[in-house]
């Protein structure tokens, strides 16, 4: 059995909304409603627990039964810090569940054939994540902003979401070190020393963080189709 936790949690300080950045509408549709509609159509998950706030729990709750979504198990409340919420998902699994996917909602442009690769992956080795190629020259600094070096292009990846683990191993992660500074959720099964698997994804697959990434979004979502 796989699980998916959406984190929409997200308040949309740097978007300079007025609405939670999860009801943030992308076209017709609220940006939440891409990646659940994805996830609730993939045959290879089995329930989505989705992570909200206070503040949009009951448009959320609106919203599904107005899309009609069939897998969402529950809603809970995130916590202050994104860690703090999956953790929160985490503990809403099944108990028969095996495996658990996480994502986040501001990443509103995934596909189902990128799903199935991330979950095939992660079962060939435990976990997986969905990564890109950096396009830009990357570079190390010194203290006070000095170039220390170029780094290999060929050796980096800019890391995604959905991220797939067996469930014990992202748990054991959470509960060994969810407490310190977390940038991703395969960060943590990182420090456990277990193999992580880097799944090619999609330069589509972008983060709404700003208003100049809601413009960009809008562009991709009319190129899709999926918004007009």
């Amino acid at each position: 059995m796989l699980s998916a936790i959406i984190l929409a949690a997200g308040q949309g300080k740097r978007l300079g909304s007025a609405v939670s950045k999860p009801l943030v509408k992308i076209g017709k549709f609220p940006i939440i409603i891409y990646s659940l509609r994805t996830l609730d159509e993939h045959p290879e998950i089995d329930e989505i627990i989705l992570v909200v706030n206070n503040r949009n729990r009951g448009p959320v709750t609106r919203l599904i039964k107005k899309y009609s979504f069939k897998k969402i198990k529950t809603l809970v409340l995130g916590g202050s810090r994104r860690q703090d919420s999956v953790y929160n998902g985490l503990k809403n699994v099944s108990s028969n569940s095996d495996w658990v996917l996480i994502h986040d909602s501001a990443r509103p442009f995934i596909d189902g054939a990128g799903v199935t690769k991330v979950i095939r992956a992660a079962k060939e080795t435990g976990s997986a994540i969905v990564a890109v190629k950096p396009k830009a020259t990357i570079k190390s600094s010194w203290q006070g902003n000095l170039v220390a070096k170029t780094l290999d292009r060929d050796n980096l990846w800019e890391i995604q979401t959905p991220q797939v683990f067996k469930k014990n191993l992202i748990l054991q992660a959470y509960k060994k070190f969810g407490s310190g500074k977390v940038t991703d959720d395969a960060s943590l099964v990182e420090k456990l020393g277990k193999k992580i698997k880097l799944v090619q994804g999609s330069y589509k697959n972008i983060k709404i963080t700003t208003g100049e990434d809601l413009l960009f979004a809008g562009l991709i979502a009319k190129r899709c189709r999926r918004a007009i």
